[in-house]
């Protein structure tokens, strides 16, 4: 037991590895205490089948809530319903442009070294979602996008696909968790495309898709809810809108809605590759949110300069005592 969690221990002692150990103790600590904790997740996380360890976090509940990207969302989904026909191109940095358009030809969108199959993946989900959304406009109902791919996970529809071992699907463990998920800039991902595609052909209205300012407001109360006088840890992937977008709804609640007692975050860690520039927000050190009114003076601030793909599997590990 423990042998993941003992090896770092003993090795990661300097550096990035050293701040890896100690935000994955700040973490346990900070659940250990009482508080919640958010996950946020940008890249193509899902792609590189993060759910086979961040389902069983969720599962174990160190996650309460989670943001992530439209693409995240979508992803882990059809790794769960078309696993079998993703290849892999490990020469991916050598490919000529020749070499990216006879893929393009054969159906596949390249993630770095992984191709995702579109008949099999995207136009999979895409028949099924496009049945619950005509059923919400038709009922008079509207939902956020992760809503429905609640309902098609839920409801069995999707179980005659599957291709993976469905705990290993983090989208599954968290809708039979009913966890919040938010997704702030959902349209740009390819089923969010898809949905806009139908609102432009008239055949679905924009309004039964729930909005990013309904995500905000929705976030909002969920933090008054669930902050308490604690706050709530904030656990960043990379970088981008998963994480920019959350991260502001504490200003906004004490700045803008005049909530004195809102607490700030109350733990920070961020693992990232993105190097600190003039104007860089990916790439600036958690000191700068201090003086947005994000993070206070006490909040523990963790940053990893790092792969998350090697990382963020590593710290769960820990977290999850493994």
């Amino acid at each position: 037991m423990k042998e993941i969690s003992n090896f770092m221990e003993k090795y990661f002692l300097h550096f990035n590895a050293a701040s890896l150990v100690d935000a994955a103790k700040a973490y346990k600590a900070h659940l250990a205490d009482g508080k919640k904790m958010m996950v946020t997740m940008a890249g193509a996380m899902s792609s590189a089948e993060l759910g086979k360890i961040f389902a069983e976090m969720i599962r174990q509940d160190k996650v309460q809530i989670i943001s992530c990207t439209g693409a995240n969302l979508e992803e882990d989904i059809m790794n769960l319903v078309a696993h079998d026909h993703y290849v892999r191109v490990p020469n991916y940095r050598d490919l000529s442009p020749a070499d990216e358009e006879k893929l393009l030809e054969q159906g596949y969108n390249r993630v770095t070294d992984t191709c995702i199959p579109e008949e099999e993946a995207f136009r999979r989900l895409q028949k099924h979602l496009l049945a619950h959304w005509q059923q919400a406009e038709k009922d008079g109902k509207r939902y956020f996008p992760h809503e429905f791919m609640y309902k098609i996970l839920l409801s069995g529809e999707l179980e005659q696909y599957y291709q993976i071992d469905p705990k290993n699907s983090w989208m599954l463990a968290a809708a039979e968790k009913n966890i919040p998920i938010i997704v702030p800039g959902w349209e740009d991902s390819t089923i969010g495309n898809i949905f806009a595609s139908y609102c432009f052909k008239k055949e679905l209205s924009a309004s039964t898709m729930r909005t990013g300012v309904e995500y905000m407001m929705y976030l909002a109360d969920w933090y008054i809810q669930n902050a308490e006088d604690k706050g709530i840890g904030f656990f960043q992937i990379g970088g981008g809108i998963a994480g920019d977008f959350p991260i502001c709804v504490v200003p906004m609640l004490y700045q803008d809605l005049e909530m004195d007692d809102v607490p700030l975050w109350s733990y920070f860690c961020q693992i990232s590759d993105s190097t600190t520039s003039y104007g860089s927000y990916s790439g600036a050190v958690p000191n700068e949110k201090i003086t947005w009114g994000k993070l206070s003076i006490d909040t523990p601030r963790f940053i990893i300069e790092s792969d998350a793909t090697i990382v963020a599997p590593l710290l769960f590990a820990y977290v999850l005592d493994m």
